[in-house]
């Protein structure tokens, strides 16, 4: 039917007037935030239903195939079974950056139920993101490299699902800025067998158009996956090297600053955070930043982090000094095993803790991680002089705390937290937001220190900062309710225009949290990434300090564990289909293979490991015995022996 009201409701579920006009942003009753969720309904049918129609009394349709949800409080429609069709969207959830979820279906006129997609490449105003060929020519040399690399990195996780012919369709790509983000997902035909050489051939157009600086490289490339058989690791090696050879070029300058804080309704802070306020230099600033959320009560997860973020300092620092050793680039694989190897370790130093006091359940002690490492290496650029900086961003997490990347244009939440409602969703039982009507919804599936590191199921993700925006990594005493995606503009603009420092704005962020979410600790950590060479200050490599005082972390009694205490599902982490039952989890509140480089890289891991265990093994040598034996047999050779 044709609307004749453009009316949205407010997600406030006690506002008494709910109905605002369409272009408002705030409820005029209650002061809420308003959700303007823009869909992409998938399908021939939907394609013809004319702008202005109003589908199932709830769908606007805004125009062809982009609908607004005019009730986004309540839970969409969804299918009892689930098609085939929407398994791959449910397995291929960790790329949410870059694909499109299933929101639910609508029924139209008795016709066939049309797919609605969220989190499809719609911006603000309810407009579709460019196709990556029209922005392509406007593009700087590095975007251009840069886009061709995430479509090789979708390749092999998209053809495992029988998807890959998603990147072959020049609509279906579609460019947020630097992030390259499909429409939906196309099933490739049973029939047809697609390979790089279907993918190098799609790309042909886009090379004739390539800056100058990389055109010649980028046509080598293409060159070799079309008249050749090749596998993807050499094409992924020869695009790295032009990738990071092209992000040397541009200057890059880092400013960081972070803070923790209690919260207005609990007598003890969980969280730790690096950088913290008033901490001193050192020469881990200001490429490293980090949040942790500490689970288990008093001198229980507050312990949990303080211990996560001190062992990380140690290995990150030695992680820097032996990779500016290096003569040529470290590949990312083997960095992301280091730093995967490296979270492996802490928690296996938080697991042994809690075994030698016999914490069971609840008791155990954890933390959540959200870690940022903004790692440089030696390159020569494509103009033929050595940078010391690649711009390369990794990033780690565990649990619910969160990174998020900001520009004065928009707002991207590189992660995904680790919950119950994902867990669903990745074991293709449930659609996210089906799911998300589970009383256990956001209880947390895993963090550092529950169980054995063999079972930790890590993401790390690199990134190319090829912008000027900010990096915020925060807990969730910030995070929830969606407070970031409501009010980024209010924080970001200011500092990226030079208005406030970062130091103001994150204090500003621990205020605005304490008023929203006041009931939680929160953590805030902010990195301010410059591009300008007006902003250029030189940076030294990192090279580890003479000596390392390591920060003294108190022993534990047998504590009386606060009400607050929660604790994760012991799962199956497997991929398997079905998993076996699930324990039924007690929901966390909502409170408003190692790296080996020739040599040397192993060595920094055994070197790392040993400063942190040494500071273990000076504070409770017997403790430290019995963890000891626990790990691996490369490590153990490191643990100091009892005199």
């Amino acid at each position: 039917m044709i609307s004749t009201q453009r009316i949205i409701y407010c997600i406030n579920p006690t506002c008494d007037r709910p109905a605002n006009s369409i272009e408002e942003r705030i409820c005029t009753n209650c002061q809420t935030p308003l959700i303007h969720r823009y869909l992409w309904a998938t399908g021939t049918l939907a394609a013809n239903i004319l702008p202005e129609t109003q589908v199932a009394e709830r769908y606007e349709v805004i125009q062809q195939q982009i609908w607004l949800d005019t009730q986004p409080g309540l839970p969409p429609e969804t299918l009892q079974d689930l098609p085939k069709a929407v398994i791959p969207y449910l397995k291929l959830y960790q790329q949410q950056l870059h694909l499109p979820q299933v929101y639910g279906v609508a029924f139209f006129e008795d016709e066939d139920d049309i797919l609605l997609l969220e989190n499809a490449p719609i911006d603000a105003t309810g407009n579709l993101y460019p196709t990556i060929t029209d922005a392509w020519k406007q593009a700087t040399a590095v975007r251009q490299v840069y886009w061709l690399w995430q479509i090789l990195q979708l390749w092999q996780p998209l053809a495992e699902q029988g998807v890959e012919q998603s990147l072959l369709i020049p609509d279906n790509l579609r460019v947020q800025g630097w992030c390259v983000r499909l429409l939906e997902l196309h099933p490739t035909q049973v029939d047809e067998k697609l390979s790089l050489r279907d993918l190098g051939k799609s790309w042909q157009s886009l090379i004739a158009l390539a800056q100058p600086q990389i055109a010649q490289s980028l046509q080598n490339i293409v060159e070799q996956m079309c008249d050749r058989p090749v596998d993807l690791e050499t094409i992924t090696t020869q695009l790295n090297t032009l990738l990071l050879s092209a992000a040397a070029e541009l200057p890059l300058s880092l400013q960081v600053a972070g803070a923790t804080d209690i919260g207005t309704e609990l007598t003890q802070n969980e969280d730790t955070c690096y950088p913290s306020t008033d901490e001193p230099y050192n020469p881990l600033m200001p490429r490293l930043s980090m949040v942790c959320d500490g689970i288990g009560g008093h001198q229980g997860g507050e312990v949990a982090s303080q211990m996560a973020v001190q062992s990380l300092k140690l290995q990150i620092r030695a992680l820097l000094a032996e990779v500016a050793e290096q003569t040529e680039p470290v590949a990312p694989k083997l960095l992301q095993e280091q730093l995967e190897a490296s979270l492996r370790v802490v928690n296996n130093l938080i697991s042994s803790r809690n075994d030698e006091q016999k914490r069971q359940g609840r008791e155990r002690m954890a933390t959540t991680l959200i870690m940022a490492l903004q790692l440089p290496q030696r390159i020569a650029t494509i103009s033929g002089w050595t940078s010391d900086n690649a711009h390369e961003l990794y990033l780690a997490n565990i649990g619910d705390s969160r990174a998020y990347w900001i520009t004065r244009n928009y707002c991207q939440l590189l992660t995904v937290d680790d919950d119950v409602a994902w867990r669903e969703v990745r074991y293709g039982r449930s659609l996210y937001r089906q799911a998300l009507q589970r009383q256990d919804a956001t209880a947390l599936t895993q963090a550092l220190g529950t169980k054995d590191a063999e079972s930790l199921r890590l993401s790390i993700q690199r990134f190319i900062i090829d912008e000027e925006g900010l990096l915020l990594l925060c807990s969730d005493g910030l995070s929830d309710n969606d407070w970031v995606e409501h009010s980024w503009q209010e924080f970001a603009i200011p500092v990226l225009t030079g208005e406030l420092s970062i130091a103001e704005t994150v204090q500003n962020l621990i205020n605005f949290a304490n008023q929203k979410n006041g009931h939680d600790n929160t953590s805030v950590v902010l990195t301010l990434c410059r591009l300008s060479k007006e902003y250029l200050v030189p940076v030294t490599l990192v090279s580890p300090p003479e000596e390392i005082v390591e920060p003294e972390i108190p022993e534990l009694e047998e504590p009386a564990l606060a009400e607050s205490a929660q604790a994760l599902l012991d799962l199956d982490l497997t991929e398997e289909p079905i998993p076996p039952p699930i324990p039924t989890p007690i929901k966390k509140p909502r409170r408003s293979k190692p790296l080996v480089l020739v040599g040397g890289l192993f060595a920094m891991l055994v070197g790392a490991t040993t400063l942190g265990l040494f500071a273990w093994w000076l504070l409770n040598p017997q403790t430290f015995q019995q963890m000891c034996g626990k790990l691996p047999q490369p490590i153990q050779s490191a643990c100091p022996q009892r005199q």
